[in-house]
């Protein structure tokens, strides 16, 4: 199964670097995750370089993640790494449908694939971000929480604050935060639901006091349009000088990866707006920060 998943990599990502699917054993537990090196690692033998983990959601795969996001592509043009772990029954534990501290060790997980990965390449460890989409940006919240001394800043897709990660870590933690959400979301509500999560607009002012940003937000402002794209993106972002806090929010857009293909797995899951390209947003943002 293992060279069968290496196979399926190496023929799907076209490019000149190696993804390499690896493992390791968690609380007995064999848990697996791509690592995609870009070119310039093996053309730079001195250089240590940034790591993006890219969570994806709930029901996916590691390697459909890859394939949907082409995040690989950002990290040929900006020289990083790309990490893509697989979760267990291909979910992540934020606190819905299992239990927040019981439930699967997938905090303990991460920290493991951190620990490996800095023996097994040249990791700069004061730039190391995470994503993911919709239970997979749920995820790199939770990480953002609970890690905020390894993660220099996270971004998530389709995914506000989730409650039971409020209700357990109450302690401010400075963290930069990009959060991207579609208006006309039916997967993951906008507006938040009761008792899940928080809406989007609520999630940015949690992150905004997480990072001790005072005073009023600056006014959003819109981004450039697309001919024969329908959706509108608007922009908000404040920040200390260390850590930035953003709020993407696109007008009609769906549960989707900003600039992916279409994608379509029989849910509702909306547009996919070309206004802008989540990768090149996000490693933007994330080259603005470093422990």
């Amino acid at each position: 199964m293992k060279l069968f998943i290496s196979l399926l990599v190496l023929a799907c990502t076209c490019l000149p670097a190696l993804a390499q699917v690896t493992s390791l054993v968690h609380k007995d537990e064999k848990r697996r995750y791509i690592v995609y090196t870009p070119a310039a690692y093996q053309r730079q033998p001195q250089q240590a370089f940034p790591v993006v983990f890219n969570f994806h959601g709930g029901g996916m795969s590691m390697a459909e993640h890859m394939l949907y996001t082409q995040m690989n592509k950002a990290a040929e043009r900006h020289r990083f790494i790309v990490v893509y772990p697989q979760g267990i029954k291909q979910d992540w534990n934020v606190g819905f449908g299992m239990d927040y501290l019981a439930g699967t060790d997938d905090v303990g997980f991460t920290q493991a694939m951190l620990r490996k990965l800095k023996q097994d390449y040249r990791i700069d460890d004061k730039r190391v971000y995470a994503t993911g989409l919709s239970r997979g940006g749920f995820f790199a919240l939770r990480l953002a929480a609970e890690l905020p001394q390894q993660f220099a800043a996270v971004a998530s897709v389709g995914a506000p604050m989730p409650v039971p990660v409020i209700n357990h870590h109450t302690v401010p933690s400075p963290v930069g935060m990009l959060l991207i959400q579609g208006t006309a979301d039916q997967v993951v509500l906008y507006g938040g639901k009761d008792g899940g999560y928080l809406s989007a607009e609520d999630t940015f002012a949690y992150w905004r006091k997480q990072n001790r940003l005072e005073g009023a937000a600056p006014p959003a402002r819109m981004l450039a349009s697309v001919p024969g794209d329908d959706t509108q993106v608007t922009h908000v972002e404040q920040g200390n000088g260390a850590q930035q806090v953003a709020l993407l929010t696109v007008k009609e857009g769906g549960h989707t990866w900003p600039g992916a293909d279409a994608f379509n797995i029989g849910l509702p899951i909306g547009k996919t707006t070309r206004a802008i390209d989540a990768n090149e947003v996000m490693w933007e943002f994330f080259s603005r920060h470093r422990r």
